[in-house]
């Protein structure tokens, strides 16, 4: 299962890629440079519901948007949508008990849901949250963001998927690498001026991804950051969310049952 799976050597560059074979970069792994070190401050906390298992996060007109995971007897995934000064939630949508939410993202004012092991992805109307449809993705679903007119989506691989958003058709494919070799668990998204950064399930760290080569360029050691949660670090609780604020260029950061949301201005 994806969210209790052991993985130790992500960041050596092991693993699969998916089963897609025509990803598609000018990257030769041979010249792939290794990527820049990122520092930051932290410029703000938020609280966060300890009890949302967060997959996908982001920042829309001035409210947090959450899709969370879970399903059956572990609980319930939803989609939310609150004030981050407060963590109160304004709308919430729960998704049937057989499904994992995972990666959200709005395209043409229309609000995207993947869910994790079921090829489905759920349509909203905004600003109502109304279902208005629903997609299929043969993949599993784990992250998702935008460039302002395609879906980018992640699959646990080392590739993130550039889709049609009005049929789910894959664009284009683009390989992951860094200067060890392809990087897999690619997780939570966020597409920022020309450049993606990515969560990569169950480590500390962001990484910067140039979606023109593939080529990870850069990466941001957040451990110090979950270490600053108020209570016990245990094994599924890990980083999972990044938002940007456009306004005050500062990121959002947060994890899956974190306490807290860190805003954290990169250097």
């Amino acid at each position: 299962m994806k969210k209790y799976l052991i993985v130790s050597l992500v960041l050596l560059g092991f693993g699969c890629k998916n089963n897609k074979s025509n990803s598609q970069n000018n990257n030769d792994d041979a010249t792939v440079k290794t990527p820049t070190s990122i520092s930051y401050k932290v410029v703000n906390v938020f609280p966060h519901d300890p009890n949302s298992f967060t997959e996908g996060f982001f920042l829309h007109d001035g409210k947090v948007f959450e899709s969370t995971g879970l399903k059956g007897n572990t609980g319930t995934s939803k989609l939310l949508v609150y004030d981050l000064q407060t963590g109160k939630v304004a709308q919430s949508v729960s998704l049937p008990s057989v499904y994992f939410g995972e990666g959200i993202s709005i395209v043409n004012n229309k609000l995207y849901q993947l869910t994790w092991q079921k090829h489905k992805v759920f349509v909203y109307d905004l600003p109502s949250l109304n279902k208005v449809k629903e997609m299929t993705w043969p993949y599993e679903g784990w992250g998702m963001t935008t460039d302002g007119k395609n879906l980018i989506i992640s699959t646990g691989s080392s590739n993130l998927y550039y889709v049609n958003p009005e049929d789910f058709s894959v664009i284009k494919t683009i390989a992951v690498s860094n200067s060890y070799g392809p990087l897999p668990m690619i997780n939570e998204l966020e597409y920022v001026d020309g450049v993606v950064y990515a969560n990569i399930w169950e480590t500390n760290s962001i990484v910067k991804i140039d979606p023109k080569t593939g080529a990870v360029i850069g990466t941001i050691d957040l451990t110090n950051i979950r270490q600053q949660n108020s209570v016990p670090v245990v094994e599924d609780d890990v980083l999972n969310g990044i938002a940007y604020d456009s306004a005050k260029n500062t990121f959002l950061v947060t994890g899956k049952n974190w306490p807290k949301i860190f805003e954290i201005k990169l250097n």
